[in-house]
């Protein structure tokens, strides 16, 4: 067994991160990443260490791992044993006025191949990106099987010997209309303790195959210090088949992350000699705090993308979509009575959702594709209607799904404009799917899109998804590869419609929530949060997806029913508070109570939208395992801040708060205590509430007492 000695090559101070680059003698360099003001704690003392590339990759023909690693992972490979240090350069540049540095790494192979670590931090960030670069320098194709975006080394530094009972494992699950599911797992119930012999690798690998990377779990992992209260956090931007991957044969867990490789996500690739290939990004963190601190880090990055959108969209203004009140069957008649019982209430935006194109007796999604707009449904064209929707004060919304067609449209038939599988059409449940790389399908997308956009005056698209490629098409020489060219096309495709319409308010949907990554949203204004559209769960998941993304992205169903009581109706309106306030419903038949309700909620979501567009959140989860039959209770405790995801600093007190408390079922006459941060203020401005329910607060602490099962309490502090 090796035991390698390392030395620190190079230390960077990024903001409250330390970044170490570590050598040993025989040239692999580990990427150490831990809170700074740390670097005292970190120690060596007992430990075994085999060392780690920062860099992990495997070319066709090389070595697979060995000690039964082959078919569990590709980490440490023979491509790696042939991977040494070359150089190392700084760039400083300037960044929106913000200091940016680049750190980038390269490393060599004797037969030619070199590999790039990029590393670049912008001053005021509370995350890193990590890139990696393959460059084929040989006269020969050089096949990859396997690249990872990132790999950090050292989990924990801050441990004698092998940590035990120290480490816990923290991933986001997510499926249809629950997503966002935190859990949590010790090592040692992972298997991840290393073995006597420290020889054969202990592995937990996940991920998503196809083209909905938000269906089973999020890119994201998080590794835990519990004694040592740290947590290291990583997100990849992709948008097809990704891994993740926790890696132990050694004291050191490390924690690696990509595109899935040819094992778990059937991709290979070729680079032809002179050519290169870069993997996705990854975000990067550590803090000195619980995973909830480390997952805002991260999605405060997102940040950067908001602030050169449109300039209606820095309000967080109210919207209206039809969805919940037509059921996929808009028509020019029943929108201008839905806009003439809303058009009062304070909203900016009215969204006509899908059907606005269906064929009568059909059902929308079968002749999704065509989008031509129905002349029974809108007899004077639909851009009649749009003009209508702004005359009326509001922003007219139209959807598109620009990726799938139905199997009445059509396009359904034109096989040369359809993606294959095994040389056959791939069809799924009477869908398809464009080929996004094929210039006739964007020249399709160009009329029937951005053309339509441009022609009615829409100023703000809704984006669905509703179906996976799978695991791959063809196109390319692996099924993986076939669906990851297609994914980056369809991405570029939206860049596309934002360059052609750049005050175009874009809306990301994919059933609801399975496309919530960095990339995606790095390019959209906001994202449905769920098809959750009126469930009791709907404040459950729209807490959760505060760790995935930012708050201000998060559009959140309020569906009002004509039976609705008064409870029912703050419940519903409380649960955008979480994040955008999105109205639907039976609005033609609501009574003058339920309007008022309705309103003061509206009122209420105005006066802390700077709170939800800047701020750090506060989790006091008490609810009971279920998350469809729902008990005990959920708090969340939003802080204003200056900087998006920027804990408050200790002994500081912001200038305004708010809490919500939803209240589950066998809760009723209980006392919740909610204690409050020292940065909360304590004192209180307005309450929204449905019930008799009563607050006050006690020194550090919220009071109030439970009157009935699923009912909900909002409170606006301020200093």
């Amino acid at each position: 067994m090796e035991d390698f000695v390392r030395k620190i090559y190079s230390s960077f101070v990024m903001g409250d991160m330390l970044v170490n680059y570590l050598l040993d003698e025989k040239e692999r360099m580990t990427m150490q990443l831990i809170p700074l003001g740390m670097e005292d704690k970190v120690t060596e003392e007992d430990k075994v260490l085999r060392g780690d590339c920062l860099v992990q990759a495997k070319i066709i023909g090389d070595e697979y791992p060995g000690a039964y690693g082959n078919g569990i992972t590709m980490r440490n490979s023979g491509t790696v044993d042939h991977m040494v240090f070359d150089s190392q350069e700084t760039k400083r540049t300037e960044e929106n006025g913000r200091e940016n540095i680049n750190v980038v790494t390269y490393l060599k192979d004797e037969r030619g191949y070199s590999y790039i670590h990029e590393l670049s931090y912008t001053k005021g960030d509370h995350a890193i990106k990590v890139n990696t670069t393959f460059v084929n320098g040989s006269d020969k194709d050089a096949s990859l099987e396997f690249l990872s975006s990132f790999s950090l080394g050292d989990i924990t530094p801050f441990e004698k010997g092998d940590a035990y009972n120290t480490i816990d494992i923290y991933r986001i699950r997510s499926k249809w209309s629950y997503e966002g599911r935190l859990v949590h797992d010790p090592i040692e119930d992972l298997q991840l303790e290393t073995s006597w012999a420290f020889w054969h690798p202990e592995v937990l690998k996940y991920g998503q195959k196809g083209s909905m990377p938000v269906k089973g779990f999020f890119p994201f992992g998080a590794a835990y210090d519990k004694k040592n209260n740290v947590t290291w956090a990583a997100n990849l931007a992709v948008e097809s088949s990704w891994e993740m991957e926790f890696y132990r044969r050694d004291s050191a867990l490390c924690f690696g992350g990509g595109l899935a490789d040819r094992d778990f996500g059937h991709w290979f690739k070729t680079i032809k000699p002179g050519e290169s290939f870069k993997s996705p990004d990854a975000l990067l963190t550590v803090c000195q705090d619980c995973v909830d601190t480390a997952c805002q880090r991260l999605t405060s990055y997102a940040k950067r993308f908001l602030l050169n959108g449109p300039e209606c969209e820095k309000e967080l203004p109210v919207m209206f979509n039809e969805y919940c009140t037509t059921w996929g069957l808009p028509s020019h008649e029943n929108v201008m009575k839905i806009i003439d019982a809303v058009k009062d209430h304070g909203l900016k935006y009215f969204v006509v959702d899908c059907g606005w194109f269906v064929e009568e007796g059909k059902h929308w999604g079968d002749g999704m594709g065509d989008y031509i707009p129905s002349d029974k449904l809108f007899p004077k064209g639909i851009k009649h209607t749009a003009d209508m929707i702004k005359e009326a004060g509001l922003k007219p919304g139209i959807w598109f799904e620009i990726d799938n067609v139905g199997h009445d449209a059509h396009v359904y038939n034109e096989e040369d404009m359809l993606l294959k599988k095994d040389g056959i059409t791939l069809s799924t449940g009477g869908r398809r799917f464009f080929d996004m790389k094929n210039p006739k399908v964007r020249e399709y997308l160009d009329k029937k899109v951005i053309g339509q956009l441009k022609e009615y005056g829409f100023e703000y698209m809704k984006m669905d998804y509703n179906d996976t490629i799978g695991i791959g098409c063809d196109g390319a020489e692996s099924l993986g590869e076939g669906l990851r060219l297609d994914r980056e096309a369809s991405v570029n495709y939206v860049r596309h419609i934002k360059e052609e319409l750049p005050d175009l308010i874009l809306e990301n949907c994919a059933s609801g929530g399975h496309k919530l990554e960095p990339l995606m949203m790095s390019i959209c204004q906001m994202a449905s949060f769920s098809d959750a559209h009126e469930c009791e769960n709907i404040p459950v998941v729209a807490l959760g997806l505060h760790r995935t993304i930012l708050p201000a992205q998060s559009q959140i169903w309020a569906v009002i029913r004509k039976d609705d009581t008064i409870k029912r109706i703050a419940y519903t309106m409380a649960n955008t508070f979480l994040g955008r306030m999105c109205l639907s419903g039976d609005v033609l038949e609501l009574s003058d109570d339920q309007w008022a309700k309705i309103d003061e909620g509206i009122a209420f979501y105005k006066e802390i939208a700077p709170i939800i567009k800047d701020g750090f959140t506060f989790f006091d989860e008490h609810k009971g395992p279920s998350d469809r039959y729902l008990t005990g209770y959920n708090a969340m405790i939003r802080v204003k801040t200056d900087v998006e995801g920027s804990k408050p600093e200790k002994g500081s007190v912001s200038t305004e708060a708010f809490v919500c408390i939803h209240i589950f079922n066998e809760c009723k006459g209980n006392e919740i205590r909610v204690k409050l941060p020292e940065c909360c203020p304590r004192n209180i401005k307005n309450v929204y509430k449905g019930t008799d329910i009563n607050v006050r607060i006690e020194g550090d602490t919220l009071i109030t007492k439970a009157t009935e099962d699923m009912e909900v309490v909002a409170i606006h502090l301020v200093s």
